[in-house]
């Protein structure tokens, strides 16, 4: 896609490090000299409708993971508008608050053509000046702009960024037709690689149904097909093999353990990992993205137990309920907020159990009587009466090994198809980067380029698994739910 393009003639030191040199034609302005910024105003969760005027929440801007808002996820009712600051089409959308420096700023530009609201916790820039909306999307969150914005970030829990801070946020500007064509440039290779992930995705699904099915068939009737069955006396599961027993996790485990109702410390420099729902995935656990604490509020965490390798992680709130996985040897980690761990009784093989965990006739229960909408959780007694199937300590083992054989191919593609996706949006990234600082000519290639109608998938967003998430092992609704690009 890059292979045609050149740089820029004639070039310029701009004086700003962030930016390096810019095309000659080009100007470097702080947003504060030519627009407004502002803080929005808004009201709460209660507000909103299930049909009304579209209202964008600084979660939106995480969520979409995109330089642009073409729709709005929540909405709320023409009688609520006035507690609402209105936006306007251009308007670029900053949110005020981050729990990551990484986080802080992230921005995208309004798209929508209609009347439209933001929520507080969003700070707004409305240029005075003309300039091309989608060229400002990318300009005001590309990696320039977001190293930027995370040198402005305040506070220790919860990170807060400021418009007396963003007003000095460093933007390259070229003359407006180029923004134009810049623009078109970028939608153009983000329609391709969009078009690239949700291919990759449809694989991923396919795969993760193929191990999922695999999966439930070891852990409901063993690796025998031939074996002897038997009614199961529970609702969730019509048969058994005869020698299987279905009993309740409280008998299972020795331990179930909820985590502190508080939120953590985390520490940049803290050296053990504090799990989340987001670090969890079926099976796995992303320690490399965990969040750190350091020792002391490390020995807060695990006052109650301390995880040791064997126990099952369990994500009891939030979208990603239901979830589990093994902590692994050898490493000492905590749990942060909605989790739990579990320490299994050494007659049964704790990772047969938590794959068991892990499929939909333990996810049903889960979700029978979830508590809250917003942000539902399992209650913990319903947890500690799941039914679960308990074949012999021989045979728990023999099912581990046989589901490791068998799914070791489909865990081999799955993790190439997640990494071509990583690299592709590495490489979309680059690309934004390099052009909108005018490291790259686009001119003459967006000038080739075809008319397209522009594609869009519900709520403009990726339909694309996080790299190494399986989320498809629990359920085909939690599988929808994991929808971050």
């Amino acid at each position: 896609m890059t292979a045609d393009l050149k740089p820029y003639p004639a070039m310029k030191d701009c004086g700003v490090p962030w930016l390096g040199g810019v095309p000659e034609n080009w100007e470097v302005r702080q947003l504060g000299r030519f627009g407004r910024l502002f803080k929005g105003n808004g009201g709460t969760k209660e507000d909103e409708v299930p049909t009304g005027i579209p209202c964008i929440r600084y979660g939106d801007l995480y969520t979409q993971h995109r330089y642009s808002i073409e729709r709005s996820r929540a909405r709320i009712s023409a009688e609520r508008v006035s507690a609402y600051t209105s936006i306007q089409y251009g308007d670029i959308l900053f949110a005020a608050s981050g729990e990551t420096i990484e986080e802080i700023g992230k921005s995208a530009v309004n798209l929508i053509g209609s009347r439209a609201y933001c929520g507080g916790d969003i700070l707004l820039f409305r240029p005075a000046t003309s300039v091309n909306a989608p060229f400002m999307g990318y300009a005001c969150d590309c990696p320039q702009a977001v190293a930027q914005k995370s040198l402005m970030g305040r506070g220790f829990t919860v990170m807060h960024i400021y418009s007396n801070q963003l007003k000095r946020l460093w933007i390259a500007l070229p003359p407006l037709p180029e923004q134009v064509a810049i623009a078109r440039f970028l939608d153009h290779a983000d329609q391709r690689i969009r078009r690239y992930i949700r291919a990759k995705h449809k694989l991923i699904k396919l795969l993760e149904e193929q191990k999922q099915a695999i999966i439930h068939r070891g852990v409901t009737r063993g690796l025998n097909p031939n074996a002897r069955l038997k009614p199961s006396g529970v609702d969730w599961l019509p048969s058994i093999p005869e020698d299987w027993a279905a009993t309740r996790l409280k008998f299972i485990a020795s331990n179930i353990v909820d985590c502190l109702h508080a939120t953590p410390i985390y520490s940049e420099d803290g050296v053990y990992p504090a799990i989340r729902t987001a670090d969890v995935t079926p099976g796995a656990l992303r320690l490399s993205t965990a969040r750190r604490v350091d020792e002391e509020h490390y020995r807060q965490w695990v006052d109650r137990m301390v995880p040791v390798g064997g126990d099952i992680l369990y994500t009891r709130e939030g979208e990603r309920f239901g979830i589990a996985a093994l902590v692994p040897p050898d490493v000492q980690l905590c749990i942060s907020q909605r989790m739990m761990v579990f320490r299994i009784h050494s007659i049964h093989n704790s990772a047969y159990i938590m794959w068991q965990i892990n499929c939909q006739h333990v996810y049903g229960q889960a979700a029978c009587d979830l508590i809250g909408s917003a942000a539902p959780h399992v209650n913990v007694e319903r947890i500690k009466n799941f039914w679960l199937l308990t074949p012999p300590r021989s045979e728990q083992d023999e099912i581990v090994a046989g589901l490791e054989d068998e799914t070791a191919d489909i865990n081999a593609a799955l993790q190439h198809a997640r990494d071509e996706i990583r690299l592709i949006r590495e490489y979309r990234t680059r690309l934004i980067a390099d052009v909108v600082t005018g490291k790259l000519d686009v001119r003459a290639a967006a000038a080739k380029l075809p008319h397209e109608i522009k594609e869009q998938d519900e709520l403009g967003v990726d339909v694309t698994l996080e790299g190494g998430d399986e989320a498809g092992l629990v359920s085909g609704d939690l599988a929808d739910k994991e929808v971050v690009e």
